[in-house]
């Protein structure tokens, strides 16, 4: 399976903690990714108390395979059950790469010393269980013990097992017999065989049963191991500065450490034994995995197994609490770099990293572009992937030529393809370097941001990447996007994108409901500040209000550009017979591209021309930078699919909205529009009577066509003017005093 070595990722997983289900499918799971049963019964046998032998290989020959196998996934996710945590590198290995996590190392087991045990000179075995008891339990709390036990031989050897044991007393109750026994232990809890010792169960149990669902409290948990020498088990167990309440010799081979680990559930206990199995196995101190169980049974301190005595050797010991211990593990080994000497670096100072953006945005770092929805984010990141990959510029930012990944988690496939070629074609750009975009489709595939970093890491690595565009990152969040620590540890993640692969990191976010035009950029992005103050640059989009004056101005510029692409088509040297004037009149451009035209198309063109014009909206780009000074605010139209810069200027004066209510918004945008709607009828009735080369006296058909509209709103538009009258069709300007 990719990304995960199968074998070490089941040596994570305990077979005692399984139902049969999982134990099978961990079988079909290993014969599907191309393993032997040899694996699977080697595994196995870590379930001493149901592992059989032979019956691996009967089941095993029994799985033919699926339509839909069970795959090493299943592996995966029942060793994540039990608490374990994949390590993530940046990278795949070469086959000379030495493999090395030095996190959570604190003991050199190459150079560690042991530690010598001795056993009390003054045994007084009612003592030593007393305080083992008032050490781990409140005195209403239920022990479970076992003295009693039965012979075993097998292929092992003959050894002591434990029978069922008792469990229906609280520690306070033991203790107060105890204190009377007269030293006679058994006359407590029972005679135990000298021969095989007893055995005590270390987490408080509900007096039902010594079963894990009759533990009570996830208190402690028990370390031991029996292939380690004693002295060293001794040393590594103290120089771990484990949360220890009780440390006892076992009597044989090992020490039974119970360590404080205070889980909350049964879940968090197991992700916390599993952290301290993988931390003591780091530090060479191979644990018997048989020993997860929270209702396990160790060693009693107080009796005498085989001529030894079962003995505490401390108590309280090592770090005071679970939390103390984790805190310390993981700031020994914290991978963070050690200060340096600015007179150190003063005079070589490293090289900065290379731009990406020219002026925005260098290679290795995080950029944010922030807007409200319609603004064409995703195709604004498209053009910027197509502008990266060609080496071209975007919004007139030169871009650096190289490999980019688009990382799609709201279309469809298909839709997000034909966008792509969409926006080529928009931009007028030869598709030269197609080779430089990658695709990473996970509509309706989506995992938090904290899952989907590693896994974009995995394929991303050795891909040689200069970017990598997330979009959108509302998909992927993780958390609660108004909590500023769980944002910061959802941006976190991207760090760990950028520096593990080198490339930036390019992502997009919505505004916050409302008006934006009087908050400050860095304020408009929705959710915690930690978004707008997290990436080295931040681009936010805000739409500008246009006039019907401005988009009458763009609907006519559109109508001359459509003719003029329509003559270009067709003619040669027609620029020849129109004035440069006239070329900017959309009716007169229009009117000498008609007597030329001998088909539909120009009328398609001009139509298709006027409701691009219309549909067209207009967007301001302002931006907070980490690296490079501040620029000036970028004007845009939105002409779908693409963004181009407004070059003419028209955009520049034009103010955002502020929190102004919608109904006097648009109140005050009516009574404005009325008037100026009034006032462009003039001019243009003005400019069709005075200019229209009809001679002195146009008639109203002439300045209908002009205008374009019909004789009778030509009449409407006199009458309104009261500047002109109309005489036997015949358009004249009234003399003084004409009424």
């Amino acid at each position: 399976m990719e990304g995960y070595d199968i074998l070490e990722v089941l040596e994570h997983i305990d077979p005692s903690l399984l139902d049969y289900q999982d134990w099978i499918n961990v079988g079909m799971a290993l014969k599907e990714e191309g393993y032997g049963p040899a694996e699977w019964d080697l595994w196995s046998r870590r379930d001493a108390a149901r592992y059989h032998e032979g019956e691996c290989i009967r089941k095993w020959n029994g799985f033919h395979g699926s339509v839909s196998p069970v795959t090493g996934g299943t592996i995966v996710q029942l060793a994540k059950d039990q608490g374990w945590q994949p390590e993530y590198g940046g990278r795949e290995l070469d086959w000379d790469d030495m493999i090395s996590d030095e996190r959570g190392i604190v003991v050199d087991k190459n150079w560690i010393e042991g530690q010598e045990i001795r056993e009390p000179e003054e045994w007084d075995p009612a003592a030593q269980l007393i305080r083992y008891l008032e050490t781990l339990f409140e005195a209403g709390e239920n022990v479970g013990y076992v003295t009693a036990s039965w012979e075993k031989t097998d292929e092992k050897g003959t050894r002591w097992l434990p029978q069922k044991g008792s469990w229906d007393r609280t520690a306070g109750q033991l203790i107060e017999q105890l204190n009377h026994c007269g030293g006679d232990i058994g006359a407590v809890l029972g005679d135990y065989n000298p021969a095989a010792g007893a055995w005590i169960r270390f987490n408080p149990l509900d007096g039902n049963g010594c079963k894990n669902e009759n533990v009570t409290e996830y208190r402690y948990a028990l370390v031991e191991s029996d292939s380690t020498d004693l002295e060293k088990q001794n040393a590594i167990i103290r120089g771990l500065e484990l949360p220890i309440a009780c440390l006892v010799f076992s009597g044989k081979k090992s020490l039974h450490a119970i360590v404080r680990v205070d889980a909350g559930s049964p879940e968090e206990y197991r992700k916390r034994v599993n952290y301290l199995y993988e931390i003591c196995r780091k530090n060479g101190l191979e644990i018997d995995q048989q020993n997860r169980n929270p209702s396990r049974l160790s060693r009693m301190p107080g009796v005498m197994r085989n001529g030894h005595k079962q003995f505490l050797m401390d108590t309280n010991i090592g770090k005071t609490s679970w939390e103390e211990w984790q805190e310390w593990i993981e700031s020994v080994n914290d991978d963070l770099p050690d200060p340096e000497s600015l007179d150190s670096v003063w005079d070589n100072m490293p090289e900065l990293s290379p731009c990406l953006i020219d002026g925005i945005l260098r290679q290795g770092h995080k950029m944010l572009i922030a807007g409200p929805s319609k603004a064409g984010k995703s195709f604004l990141q498209i053009e910027m992937c197509i502008a990266i990959a060609e080496g071209r510029s975007w919004l007139g930012w030169g871009c650096t030529k190289g490999r980019v990944m688009y990382v799609n988690l709201e279309l469809d496939a298909a839709s997000c393809l034909h966008r792509f070629r969409d926006v080529y074609n928009a931009l007028g750009w030869e598709p030269r370097n197609l080779r430089n975009i990658d695709i990473w489709n996970l509509r309706g595939k989506s995992v938090p941001m904290d899952r989907l970093a590693p896994k974009l890491i995995r394929r991303a690595a050795k891909k040689d990447y200069i970017a990598i565009v997330i979009d959108p990152i509302y998909k992927v969040i993780t958390g609660d996007e108004n909590s500023a620590d769980q944002m910061a540890n959802f941006c976190n993640q991207f760090d760990k994108v950028c520096t593990e692969l080198g490339c930036a990191v390019i992502y997009c976010h919505h505004h916050s409901k409302g008006a934006q035009g009087g908050k400050r950029s860095m304020d408009r992005a929705s959710g915690s500040g930690v978004f707008a103050r997290d990436p080295d640059a931040l681009l936010d989009l805000i739409e500008l209000e246009t006039t019907e004056e401005l988009m009458k101005q763009q609907e006519d510029r559109a109508v001359c550009d459509a003719c003029t692409a329509y003559l270009n088509a067709h003619f040669e040297d027609w620029e020849d017979d129109i004035s440069q004037d006239d070329m900017l009149s959309p009716v007169q451009m229009l009117r000498f591209a008609q007597k030329r035209a001998k088909d539909g198309l120009l009328d398609k063109m001009v139509e298709e021309a006027r409701k691009r014009a219309r549909e067209r909206t207009a967007w301001r780009i302002e931006g907070t930078l980490r690296e490079f000074p501040k620029f000036k605010p970028v004007n845009l139209w939105f002409d779908y699919p693409v963004h181009q810069i407004d070059k003419v200027g028209v955009l520049e004066d034009i103010q955002p909205d502020t929190e102004i209510p919608p109904w006097k918004k648009g109140a005050d945008r009516n009574k404005k529009n009325a008037k100026e709607r009034k006032n462009d009828r003039k001019k243009a009735l003005e400019e069709a009577v005075e200019n229209g080369n009809f001679g002195d006296e146009p008639s109203v058909n002439d300045v209908a066509e002009y205008m374009g509209i019909s004789d009778r709103t030509v009449r409407d538009r006199i009458k309104e003017h009261g500047g002109y009258v109309i005489e036997d069709g015949i358009v004249r300007k009234k003399e003084c005093g004409e009424h």
